[in-house]
């Protein structure tokens, strides 16, 4: 059973509901039609996550690598557009933001999410490469990874930001997903409209630079992300007065500190520290797994659920998910099987 943090007596609140003898029983079971009512807008870098799958059976001549003959390729979305998935995959109205290229990759890119069902709100940039991340596998174990990259131009980050207006009052719940790209330069003013417009934002950081989050609802950093802005903590009541004085200066209501297989603790801005264990599961893969943390909590809190509950559900979808080979997805059934 989950236990209380060892921070100030005074900061101590009930525990999240983490995983029990039947780990199911102690997370909200919410209706399917709850959910496709939610509506989320995702903001971000957009990225194809492509595969080359095939084998290894010799060295090459030239340099002591393995030579790989690849035999099957595989394209999924990632960055923003692996979130945005996600909320669609709960069943959820989920819309994304974003830049892309002129490109066959941008073209991939846009054929995926129509797939996935994502409202798609593209800004196109002739001159921009869209964003790749080519990962070379070998009977499921990563060899390589390339990565194709590219900033945005101005001009079409300002006609993003522009669009970003006009979606903001038909969505519920607004979620930054930024991976250092530069289609979230704007992200400090986009932040300042939904927060007036009554909108909950979630972000999903990236770097040292908070400053630039200021007025958010909800972050959701690792450990190495909230180890880069605050420091090295050296306990838990040291954590618990770091990120209170970061939520404070940075005027953030809660913090979500994802920490892998010690679970996750929820700083809210009730001064509480809230901690959840992981739940015990074969550990395939991680990656992504960030992106469907925050897609289930900003879906969750689209479906008007409280952000304890939406915090136990994020963390039975982070269960599942790294179970699962590459950037996925949690759908309804496998967020809810076993849960009374």
């Amino acid at each position: 059973m989950p236990q209380p943090m060892n921070v100030p007596d005074a900061a101590v609140g009930s525990v999240l509901r983490g995983p029990s003898a039947n780990p199911g029983a102690d997370v909200p079971v919410v209706p399917r039609e709850r959910l496709a009512a939610a509506r989320v807008l995702v903001v971000g870098d957009v990225m194809l996550d492509r595969y080359w799958f095939g084998d290894v059976n010799r060295i090459s001549p030239e340099a002591p690598v393995p030579v790989v003959h690849v035999q099957r390729q595989e394209d999924r979305l990632g960055g923003a557009a692996n979130v945005a998935r996600n909320a669609a995959a709960l069943g959820a109205q989920a819309g994304l933001l974003c830049v892309v290229g002129g490109d066959e990759p941008g073209e991939r890119i846009v054929e995926l999410l129509q797939d996935s069902g994502v409202a798609q709100h593209l800004e196109r940039d002739p001159e921009l490469p869209t964003t790749i991340k080519l990962r070379v596998l070998s009977r499921q174990q990563q060899l390589l990874r390339v990565d194709f990259e590219k900033t945005p131009a101005h001009e079409v980050l300002l006609a993003g930001l522009a669009r970003f207006d006009a979606l903001l009052a038909e969505h519920d719940v607004i979620l930054m997903s930024d991976y250092a790209k530069g289609g979230l330069t704007h992200v400090t003013r986009m932040i300042e409209k939904a927060r007036a417009a009554g909108k909950p934002v979630l972000v999903d950081p990236k770097g040292d630079d908070w400053e630039r989050y200021r007025g958010a609802t909800l972050i959701t950093p690792n450990r190495a992300e909230l180890r880069e802005v605050v420091g090295q903590w050296k306990s838990e009541e040291d954590l618990f007065a770091r990120v209170s004085a970061l939520r404070a200066s940075l005027e953030i209501d809660s913090l979500l500190l994802t920490r892998s297989e010690e679970g996750m603790t929820l700083f809210t801005a009730d001064g509480e520290a809230l901690h959840t264990p992981a739940l015990a599961r074969e550990v395939y893969d991680v990656s992504g797994a960030g992106d469907t943390v925050i897609a289930t909590l900003a879906v969750m809190l689209g479906a008007r659920l409280s952000l304890v509950d939406a915090v136990a559900l994020a963390n039975r979808a982070a269960g599942i998910v790294v179970g699962k080979l590459g950037t996925a997805t949690v759908d309804y059934d496998e967020l809810f099987s076993g849960v009374r």
